[in-house]
């Protein structure tokens, strides 16, 4: 009986012990609990567009150019649409692109770097060398060739920022990747009979999975900074879909008659930008087992 209830009061108190030390590294990285916050704010947002958006995003619903006021509370554009409307749905897009993009990415450069590190060889050779031919191309330039090449729709947006996005993940994964093949107990495990599948999904995949995963956070916030580039010049999703780099891209041809045509898309994806790398700072003080251990 005593180890039972011993059994039970350690097991009652792990939880406890586990969230106080989450509370404390919010305490100690205020920026990553910000960041949260406003990644948790854009996430509900895009979900509750169609009940957020007082209109139609794009329906002519007044006279165009119509500063702010009740009931258009930022305004109308050039063509008359409901500037507050339009937002909400460009988060939508935002994070559509971006989630959909760099999880590509992450599949296909992560999975490659995963594997290049874990079996060596020639894998590992033509993977690196076909990732270094990616790194040549400053990100945004290739984004826009591939963008231009493939023709402007919400797949072929995706596909582009995936293709950028990948050499990053690759690297990313395969760097812990070479460490952890060479360690005890993936040596014991083989030893032991079990096949390559098995030690890269209970062994290798958990201890590089930390890094991956706060750099997916920073990814994400290239890849809205990506998408918006190229909406802006002209290159990403067409009409209806509304983005956030389009309304840029149409508001600077009226910067003197409505310049909020400009500055408001330009501050959410400000403010979306910090907030992935803030909570990607938080999760990576998290992640991170020496700051666990200092708490």
């Amino acid at each position: 009986m005593p180890r039972v209830e011993g059994a039970r009061l350690s097991g009652r108190t792990r939880p406890a012990n586990t969230f106080t030390q989450f509370i404390r590294l919010l305490r100690r990285n205020v920026l990553g609990a910000i960041g949260a916050g406003i990644v948790l704010a854009l996430v509900l947002i895009a979900l509750a567009a169609a009940w957020l958006s007082p209109f139609d995003p794009n329906a002519q619903v007044g006279t165009r150019l119509t500063p702010a006021a009740p009931p258009f509370w930022l305004g109308l554009d050039q063509l008359g649409r409901d500037e507050l409307s339009r937002l909400i749905y460009g988060t939508r897009t935002a994070l559509i692109i971006s989630t959909f993009s760099v999880a590509l990415a992450l599949l296909v450069g992560g999975g490659l770097g995963l594997l290049a590190g874990f079996y060596r060889g020639w894998l590992d050779v033509v993977a690196m060398r076909l990732m270094d031919v990616l790194f040549t191309l400053p990100s945004i330039i290739l984004a826009i060739a591939l963008a231009g090449i493939l023709g402007a729709t919400l797949q072929n947006v995706v596909l582009a920022i995936a293709i950028v996005t990948a050499p990053g993940l690759a690297r990313i994964a395969r760097a812990p990747t070479l460490v952890v093949r060479e360690m005890d107990f993936v040596i014991g495990a083989r030893a032991c009979g079990a096949g390559d599948l098995r030690i890269l999904a209970r062994h290798v995949l958990p201890n590089v999975l930390a890094p991956m995963i706060v750099q997916v956070t920073v990814c994400i916030a290239a890849a809205i900074i990506i998408e918006a580039s190229l909406g802006f010049l002209g290159l990403g999703v067409p009409p209806p879909a509304v983005s956030w780099g389009n309304m840029l891209g149409t508001g600077r041809q009226f910067l003197e008659l409505a310049n909020g045509l400009t500055i408001l898309p330009g501050l959410a994806i400000m403010i979306t930008v910090l907030g992935f790398n803030f909570a990607g700072d938080g999760l990576r003080d998290i992640l991170d087992p020496r700051l666990r251990t200092s708490t």
